[in-house]
This record gives C-alpha cells, structure tokens and sequence, in this order.
C-alpha cells in the first residue's frame, strides 16, 4: 500500500510520464534512484497507452481508417483518465485493461 507521503513524492514524475514519449523517458530515468512506487504505476500504464496508440495507427494505416481512429479516441480517453488520477494522486487503473499493463510491465519497478 502506497503512503501519501510516497504519492506526494512520486505525483510530479507521474504526471510527466503522460507528457508525451520524451516524458515518459524523463519520468523513468528521473525515478530510477528514487524508485517510486507510484511514479512506476503511472509509468507502466503509460507503457500500455503508447502500445495502444501504436495498435491504433496500425489498424488506421492498414486495415481501416474508422477503426484506426475508433481506436485512437479510446486511447485518448484512456490516457485523459490516467492523467487525471495521477494529478488526483490515485494508482487508479485505466479501465478494462489497465490491470493488464500493470502485469505486462511488472518488471518496471
């Protein structure tokens, strides 16, 4: 269980890892010392958003356009509800396959 001193200390590294790529790798490499729980929360579900962005822009490019883009606003949505808990300091899951990425990614610690 993650205390609300260690949110407090890991809040602005977890929002920066939703700040595009380059956020996420300052967000890693700036919590490799510190070792954030909640920070890596936030950073493995990143992990599991750009996967989804890049799933998306597959299916745009090279099965169809609507499902490609189908698929991007919902990782847009995913990625606005893993911003807003990480600023609202909750290791919330981004819905349906957020617990996934947790799992995947469990080695980002």
């Amino acid at each position: 269980m993650m205390t609300e001193q260690t949110i407090q200390e890991g809040k602005t590294l977890a929002i920066v890892s939703y700040l595009t790529f380059v956020g996420l790798i300052i967000a890693i490499i700036m919590n490799l010392e510190k070792k954030n729980p909640f920070t890596f929360f936030h950073v493995r579900q990143m992990l599991g958003l750009i996967i989804m962005l890049i799933f998306s822009n597959i299916v745009e490019a090279y099965v169809n356009s609507w499902l490609g883009t189908s698929f991007w606003i919902i990782t847009f949505v995913c990625w606005l509800f893993g911003l807003f808990y990480a600023a609202k300091g909750e290791a919330r899951p981004i819905p349906v396959i957020g617990e996934k990425f947790q799992e995947w990614f469990k080695n980002i610690n």
